[in-house]
């Protein structure tokens, strides 16, 4: 008998009660994202877009100012990281029992939306994602950007925390289904093109 089934269901169904009180939390998430936006600055990541100006949104994507403002098209993809990352951690909770708060599985997720923002304004990564699809004016996000996205994880994380899974899963559909018809790209096209780059969905995605 595993640990996660000598629990009775109703243990299993729930977070872990938070060790972190609501003000610890929000100071040990503030910390991470700050420290991600100290790194960025660090690796040579514009605070803001080069054009010198801050948009609440911009809806351009074929543009140099595209993922250098608060708020654009792939904002919805952080959204839906959150949302999965909720149900990660729920997955693992259940399955295994460990003893996963709320609070602890927020500051993972932070914590590994983070990497991956660093990660993916790595020179390398950067490079690739220009020769792999459409964005040939794209050269990394600003940092208030990215921090902008990983807030925007946090919305979905949260979102996920009080919304019914059926509209959660509705939700995430509905993005990625509108914003692939309006951009022709989304989370899906986006992890398909980095990972395992198709000539004839760039094609499509240049409008042929």
């Amino acid at each position: 008998m595993t640990l996660a089934n000598s629990l009775p269901p109703q243990t299993r169904a729930r977070w872990a009660p938070n060790r972190l009180s609501p003000v610890a939390l929000t100071v040990a998430a503030a910390l991470l994202i700050a420290g991600v936006a100290a790194i960025l600055l660090w690796m040579g990541r514009e605070p803001i877009c080069k054009c010198g100006t801050i948009k609440l949104w911009q809806g351009t994507v074929k543009s140099s100012e595209n993922s250098q403002h608060i708020a654009d098209w792939y904002t919805f993809s952080h959204i839906i990281h959150g949302f999965l990352f909720y149900g990660l951690f729920r997955l693992i909770r259940r399955l295994t029992g460990l003893p996963i708060s709320f609070g602890l599985a927020l500051l993972l997720a932070i914590l590994i939306e983070g990497a991956w923002e660093i990660v993916e304004n790595t020179d390398a990564v950067i490079n690739h994602y220009r020769s792999a699809t459409i964005s040939l004016d794209y050269y990394g996000d600003s940092v208030l950007n990215s921090v902008s996205d990983i807030l925007s994880m946090v919305l979905g994380f949260f979102f996920a925390r009080f919304a019914p899974v059926w509209l959660t899963v509705t939700s995430a559909l509905a993005m990625e289904l509108i914003v692939g018809w309006l951009i022709r790209d989304n989370l899906t096209l986006n992890v398909v093109m980095l990972l395992w780059p198709m000539d004839w969905i760039k094609a499509w995605q240049g409008g042929a």
